[in-house]
This record gives structure tokens, C-alpha cells and sequence, in this order.
């Protein structure tokens, strides 16, 4: 997959949530993660078993303001707001940072102004925000990976690639 990705959330409180959410981002390749204004007992991650601020840069900063992301990287909001982008029609940019907003609260509006786009979970209340961000994650990876195409139906099998497809590639096997 080209390009790259991070992700971060603003005003967290929970160890338990910002740990699930740093291993969800290792697993799916992220570039980086970050914290925004987090209270200081959910910095300690303890649920981070695979330990992924070992693995990828960790930025924690005091507030909004101090924000500061690669140029030509887009910020996504991901908010349960009327306006966002439902998360299924959103075409993710090549190079973005996705925030979540706190546990019992939402992006501040000052975040919200610095965003390049706000998404949203097509759900009928909030879910967790660890369960979101590993949410917008998959959906990345799944629209901007390189995967073969879903069967038209549940009985149908997937037509067949050539020989091994990899990375959106074919690798041809030593009898070709």
C-alpha cells in the first residue's frame, strides 16, 4: 500500500482504550500514533500487549495548538456529526492522521476547524473509541490495499487470480 497513515485521539482518559488503540494501529501498519490534551494515567497504554509505541513513533501533545503533522498529510476527524462523511462513502487521502475524540465527550471544536474532513461511523450511537479507530483502519486498508474483489455472492467463489497475487502484483511461478 502506498502512502501512510496515523492515528491519534484527543482528551482520553481510559489506559485500557488508548492501549487497544495503539495495538490496532501497529497491527494495521500505521505510521505513528498520538495524543492530543490525554489525561496522564491513560498515557501508561498497560493494554498495549504488543507493545507498538516500541515499534512507531508516539507523540503526545498538551493541546490543539501544539498539533503538528507532516506537510501534505490530511487530519480526518472521525465524529458521530450529521455533516461527516459516512465512513463507507469516504475516499481516504494517500497520507492522513485520523483522530477520535475522547471517551465521554467529542472533538473540540477548535480540532474540528484544523480537519481536512470529518467521517463517521454509519452507527446509531457511540461506540467504543478503540473499536472505532480499528474501524477506520480496516476500512483503509480494505479501500486503499490491494486485495482481490468480494464474490458477487455468498455461494459465488472468487474468480481466479493469476498464480500468486501479491501487492497488487502477479508473481509468476518458476514453471512459467
Amino acid at each position: 500500500m502506498r502512502g501512510y497513515f496515523a492515528i491519534g485521539v484527543e482528551r482520553i482518559s481510559k489506559q485500557m482504550n488508548l492501549g487497544n488503540l495503539f495495538r490496532s494501529a501497529h497491527a494495521f501498519g500505521a505510521s505513528f500514533v498520538f495524543t492530543i490534551g490525554a489525561h496522564y494515567k491513560a498515557i501508561e497504554a498497560k493494554s498495549d500487549t504488543s507493545k507498538g509505541t516500541m515499534h512507531l513513533p508516539l507523540y503526545h501533545w498538551e493541546s490543539v495548538g501544539d498539533l503538528q503533522i507532516p506537510i501534505g498529510c490530511q487530519l480526518v476527524g472521525v465524529e458521530l456529526l450529521d455533516e461527516a462523511v459516512d465512513l463507507p462513502s469516504f475516499r481516504h487521502p494517500l497520507n492522513a492522521a485520523y483522530v477520535l475524540g475522547p471517551e465521554k465527550g467529542a472533538l473540540s471544536d477548535e480540532l474540528l476547524a484544523r480537519c481536512n474532513y470529518t467521517v463517521k461511523i454509519p452507527t446509531s450511537f457511540c461506540i467504543n473509541v478503540a473499536m472505532a479507530g480499528a474501524i477506520v483502519m480496516y476500512d483503509r486498508i480494505k479501500c486503499l490495499g490491494r486485495f482481490a474483489p468480494r464474490p458477487l455472492s455468498e455461494i459465488s467463489p472468487i474468480e481466479s487470480l493469476p498464480d500468486h497475487f501479491h501487492g497488487g502484483r502477479v508473481v509468476r511461478s518458476e514453471t512459467d
